[in-house]
């Protein structure tokens, strides 16, 4: 098992306890918007990251500081969260049980999560024809790109969705037409 997948395992359970009481108090966009707020407070702070992830240091000096950190800038409900995640030595999982949570969230707005890998940046006209056509392909009500730049790919695209992956770059043609000459030289 891969250490991401244990990760998610792990995190799965705080995610969905999240995402219910959220649900519940009707907070669901709310805990989103604080999320994203702490996901983007941690990335940026290799200090604040190490100082979470150290398994060394206090529950409790943990609980203090995030208090701290976002009292004034993400819901109780939130606030709570972190709270018991740093009580129960869980705040390592973060990210994770914010990934989780997230992907929760799109599947309750019939969201589809694409990760798109190109070679060059995509034009504004480019991004929404393909979200498009993957609303078309899927059915969704709405999809969320996520889009990297790989220049290996020489040209073209590679789009994951879930397990399913759509293989259009120059990078990926030139790797079937090798393996294809290879097995045809046998």
């Amino acid at each position: 098992m891969s250490q991401s997948s244990s990760l998610n395992k792990a995190a799965l359970p705080y995610a969905e306890a999240l995402f219910d009481s959220s649900q519940l108090m009707q907070l669901i966009e709310k805990t989103n918007q604080d999320l994203h707020l702490i996901s983007d407070t941690v990335s940026k702070s290799d200090t604040l990251k190490n100082f979470l992830s150290n398994p060394l240091i206090n529950p409790g000096i943990k609980k203090k500081v995030l208090q701290k950190l976002f009292l004034d800038q993400v819901s109780s409900h939130v606030l709570n969260f972190l709270s018991i995640l740093a009580e129960r030595r869980r705040i390592n999982l973060l990210n994770a049980i914010i990934d989780c949570y997230l992907n929760l969230v799109y599947k309750l707005k019939l969201t589809t999560v694409a990760n798109i890998y190109t070679a060059a940046v995509l034009t504004k006209l480019q991004q929404e024809s393909l979200e498009e056509k993957i609303q078309d392909i899927t059915g969704s009500k709405e999809v969320k790109l996520i889009i990297r730049i790989n220049p290996e790919l020489i040209g073209g695209f590679v789009i994951k969705i879930g397990s399913k992956v759509i293989d259009m770059s120059i990078y990926g043609q030139l790797n079937q037409m090798t393996s294809y000459l290879n097995v045809a030289s046998i």
